[in-house]
């Protein structure tokens, strides 16, 4: 089926393709999760968007290419990241992309939900992009996160796996839990070396948008939604599993 991806980035009158809370508080939450796990070397970012992840990893990393199917983000990426000539940039599906390297970071954050073929995906990452020594990190959102079942009890929602109509927008194929994720994850071929959760989450992304334009939440609290998140992995907003050959 043909994909619009420049339409599935557009954000829309009532939900947005990244909220303030995905960029501002996840993304770094995302990066102190992974940072135990990262290898010496280059890296790879798969559907890098508008390259807010980019700056994170730019940072920590001498040699990044990042793969991103839409126009339209892939230039504002580049926008972004113009003065770090260390960061290269490949406009293609991930299903057509060829690449002559293999690499030591892989970086799938929420991501593998778009994706047609998923194990597809997962399965040319592990034979052709990720070195005998690399680590894949998968991050996906998590169909169990409370603000989602919350979402379920206010009848928003039929179930808390469901795909909405604003995700199906976005080009959304699935929604994860921890272990279906881990079960893709497997089937494709990878070795899940640790999985847990990120963030405790018992709102909406578009309630965090307004919280963290006042002084309700501090830095002390979102640090403790961090640390019950890694008590309660099934209740977080993400999900992600790091894996290897």
């Amino acid at each position: 089926m043909d994909r619009d991806y420049n339409q599935e980035c557009k954000d829309h009158a009532q939900h947005k393709y990244a909220y303030s809370f995905d960029l501002d508080v996840m993304h770094p939450y995302m990066i102190r999760a992974f940072t135990p796990y990262f290898r010496p070397g280059n890296a790879l970012e798969l559907g890098c968007y508008q390259g807010a992840f980019t700056q994170h990893i730019a940072k920590i990393f001498q040699e990044i290419t990042c793969i991103e199917a839409s126009t339209e983000a892939v230039q504002k990426a580049k926008e972004r990241m113009k003065k770090e000539p260390h960061v290269r940039f490949l406009t293609s599906v991930f299903e057509q992309a060829k690449l002559n390297q293999t690499y030591e970071n892989i970086f799938l954050t929420h991501v593998l939900e778009h994706c047609s073929d998923r194990i597809g995906v997962l399965q040319k990452i592990r034979r052709e992009w990720l070195s005998q020594t690399g680590r894949l990190y998968v991050a996906c959102p998590n169909a169990n996160a409370p603000s989602r079942q919350i979402a379920v009890n206010m009848g928003l929602i039929p179930f808390p796996a469901a795909v909405t109509d604003a995700e199906r927008m976005h080009g959304h194929t699935i929604t994860y839990n921890l272990d279906t994720l881990e079960a893709e994850i497997r089937e494709a071929g990878l070795t899940v070396v640790h999985k847990s959760g990120i963030f405790f989450k018992a709102l909406a992304n578009f309630q965090w948008d307004r919280l963290l334009d006042t002084d309700i939440i501090s830095k002390e609290y979102l640090d403790g939604c961090y640390a019950l998140g890694e008590k309660y992995p099934d209740l977080c907003s993400s999900i992600y599993c790091v894996c290897m050959k």
